[in-house]
């Protein structure tokens, strides 16, 4: 086991939340991806958060909270449709932009006027916020555990394998198995008069607009928030879109989809939540098989097929 590695006991809960406490990294599960967490109110924490993933100063993190009631600690004039999404999708796959608060600094937000926050549905994720929070705690920045613009990690040891070499003896992991949808959180703009999707995931338009009774709209705001770049979500072998393969190549399909001969199938998803759930560790295999090349049959359709065909244009990109 590795130096960094816990299971999720209550005292090893605990035990991390004093660690974030003394300004010390905690990689835990949430339902989407591992994230890489540091005390949001301690700048030269999440500085840490920056130098492990190698991640530009710029690009803003997400705070997550305990409950939407912490919402007002990082946010001001939070707008009703707003906290209607709250109510529906929290805890939840969802993370919403608003406008930021004094306590969300520019070392959180990227300099930018606006912070992203979100209420995670893990019970790891939420018994460790709710630890911090007693402890005096107000929120943990989080991206994913990952090196910038690689593979998010969707299990404790693909987050080691990510960042083991990076972390200290005093940072953390938490193992809470592997995350059950795969794919980062939609990221909705708030700061608006209506909400706009600035990066898909399980949260769809559709459920957006059947919440808010609000049209989803096109962001006139240029706002960075994680995972926007055009080259992320890269594994090192390339990823090839509405190609044949062809022997030699790994593959990624639905299972009805046949194996030509000398293909290496990595992965054989019956819908898209599946195909979501497996997508990273199935890329991460091709990896550790030393695949050059890699062949993905996209997900058509709406919801959660959108966000799939979004990371798997972005890895199709490269490093």
């Amino acid at each position: 086991m590795s130096q960094f590695l816990s299971n999720c006991t209550a005292d090893a809960i605990a035990n991390a939340a004093a660690h974030l406490k003394a300004g010390d990294l905690v990689a835990f599960p949430t339902e989407t991806v591992y994230g890489l967490g540091a005390d949001a109110t301690n700048s030269e924490a999440v500085a840490k958060i920056y130098a492990v993933k190698g991640r530009p100063n710029d690009h803003p993190l997400i705070v997550h909270i305990a409950s939407m009631e912490a919402m007002g600690d990082w946010a001001r004039d939070v707008p009703e449709y707003a906290i209607a999404l709250a109510r529906s999708f929290w805890p939840g796959p969802m993370t919403l932009i608003l406008k930021r608060s004094e306590l969300a600094g520019e070392f959180i937000t990227g300099g930018q006027d606006s912070v992203g926050v979100r209420v995670p549905d893990h019970v790891v994720a939420l018994a460790l916020l709710e630890a911090f929070e007693r402890s005096g705690g107000k929120g943990i920045a989080a991206p994913s555990a990952n090196r910038f613009g690689h593979l998010s990690p969707t299990t404790a040891g693909a987050v080691i394998e990510e960042l083991g070499d990076y972390l200290s003896k005093e940072d953390l992991v938490l193992d809470g198995g592997a995350c059950v949808v795969g794919v980062e959180s939609t990221i909705i703009d708030c700061t608006g008069a209506a909400p706009s999707v600035l990066r898909p995931g399980a949260i769809s338009v559709a459920m957006i607009e059947e919440c808010t009774e609000i049209k989803v709209t096109q962001s006139d705001r240029e706002i960075r928030v994680s995972g926007s770049l055009e080259n992320h979500y890269a594994p090192v072998a390339k990823v090839l879109l509405c190609e044949v393969p062809v022997k030699g190549q790994g593959f990624i399909a639905y299972k009805n989809f046949k194996t030509p001969k000398g293909v290496v199938r990595l992965a054989s998803p019956s819908d898209d939540e599946e195909f979501a759930r497996i997508l990273y560790s199935a890329l991460r295999d091709a990896d550790a098989m030393g695949l050059l090349e890699v062949v993905v049959v996209q997900p058509t359709g709406m919801g959660i097929a959108v966000a799939i065909r979004d990371r798997l244009a972005r890895a199709a990109s490269g490093r």
